[in-house]
C-alpha cells in the first residue's frame, strides 16, 4: 500500500476506532495492535491543499506558494482571537464567511490535565479524539470562531489551552470533575465573559449548562514510560509493533509518531 498521508480518521467507540488514509485507501489501524508495522517515506511530499510535488512541508502538509496565500493558513486560525475577517484583512473573505461562520464550541477537556479548546460545532468529538482527550464537556456554543477565540482567551487566564503530548501519550492523566471545574472557572470569569458579550452584541453566546461530560478509551495496549518521537525527515522508516493509538499518535514498541505532522509525505505502509 502507497499514497500520501492524511491524518487519522476516528470514529466514537469504546475503545475508539481508527483507519489510517494512505491516498485513495484506508487502513483500518485497530486489528493491527500487536502486530509488526512499517512506514517508509519515498522521499515524495504533495501538497494537501494544490496536491502539487513540493520539497518541503509547511503548516502539516502546504507547500510553500499555499502556506503564504491561503487564509487557512493565517495564524488566526491557531489565535481566532485575532480574526484577520473581523479586522478587515481577511485574504479570502468568502472563505472566512464560509469557515469561520459556523457554529463552534468552547470546550474543557482533559489529555494531559485541564485544558480549554475551541471547534467547530461539527468536529465534536473528532477534535477531542485528535487531541487525545479522556474527558471533555462543552461549555458555550457560539456563532463565530472569533466570538469563540475571545472566550477561550477568557478562561485560558486559569486553565491552561495546551495539552501536554508526552504527559498525554504517557497516559498521566487523572479522572476530573468537570462539571464542577466548569462550574468553578464560569464563576471567575463571570466579569470578563460579561465584557465580551457587551463587545459583541446580537449574537451572545450560550451555555451549555446541562451538557454531559464525555469519556473516551483508546485502543492501547502499552503506554510508553518514556516518549521517543519518530522523524521521517532524518530516517523515512518507521518500524516495530503497533501497541497503540491515541490522539493522532501511533505508538510502537520503538517510538511514537504524529500522523498529522506528515500530512502530504507519500508513504509506502506494510503491514
Amino acid at each position: 500500500m502507497i499514497g500520501s498521508l492524511e491524518k487519522m480518521r476516528s470514529e466514537l467507540a469504546s475503545p475508539v476506532q481508527y483507519s489510517l488514509p494512505v491516498g485513495e485507501q484506508q487502513l483500518p489501524l485497530n486489528p493491527l495492535l500487536g502486530k509488526p508495522l512499517k512506514l517508509r517515506h519515498t522521499g515524495k511530499i504533495f501538497c494537501v491543499h494544490c496536491r502539487n510535488k513540493t520539497n518541503k512541508s509547511f503548516n502539516q502538509g502546504y507547500c510553500y506558494p499555499c502556506f503564504i496565500k491561503l487564509a487557512q493558513c493565517d495564524m488566526c486560525i491557531m489565535k481566532p482571537e485575532t480574526c484577520h475577517y473581523a479586522a478587515g484583512t481577511c485574504r479570502e473573505p468568502s472563505w472566512g464567511e464560509e469557515f469561520c461562520f459556523q457554529p463552534h464550541i468552547v470546550y474543557l477537556a482533559n489529555s494531559s490535565g485541564i485544558k480549554v479548546g475551541i471547534t467547530r460545532r461539527s468536529q465534536i468529538p473528532t477534535r477531542w479524539i485528535d487531541q487525545g482527550a479522556v474527558q471533555a464537556i462543552p461549555v458555550f456554543e457560539v456563532a463565530s470562531r472569533h466570538l469563540s477565540g475571545l472566550i477561550e482567551v477568557a478562561l485560558a487566564t486559569h486553565v491552561s489551552d495546551k495539552t501536554s503530548w508526552q504527559q498525554m501519550l504517557k497516559n498521566n492523566t487523572v479522572e476530573l470533575d468537570l462539571p464542577a471545574l466548569r462550574d468553578e472557572l464560569l464563576g471567575k470569569c463571570q466579569s470578563a465573559l460579561a465584557s465580551i458579550t457587551e463587545r459583541i452584541p446580537g449574537h451572545p453566546p450560550t451555555l451549555l449548562s446541562d451538557a454531559a461530560a464525555l469519556q473516551l478509551n483508546y485502543p492501547v495496549l502499552e503506554y510508553p514510560t518514556k516518549v521517543k518521537s519518530f522523524n521521517i525527515d532524518k530516517d523515512p522508516t518507521v518500524s516495530g509493533t503497533l501497541l497503540g493509538i491515541k490522539g493522532q499518535y501511533l505508538i510502537f514498541d520503538s517510538g511514537v509518531i504524529n500522523i498529522r505532522k506528515y500530512a502530504g509525505y507519500e508513504i509506502e505502509v506494510e503491514v
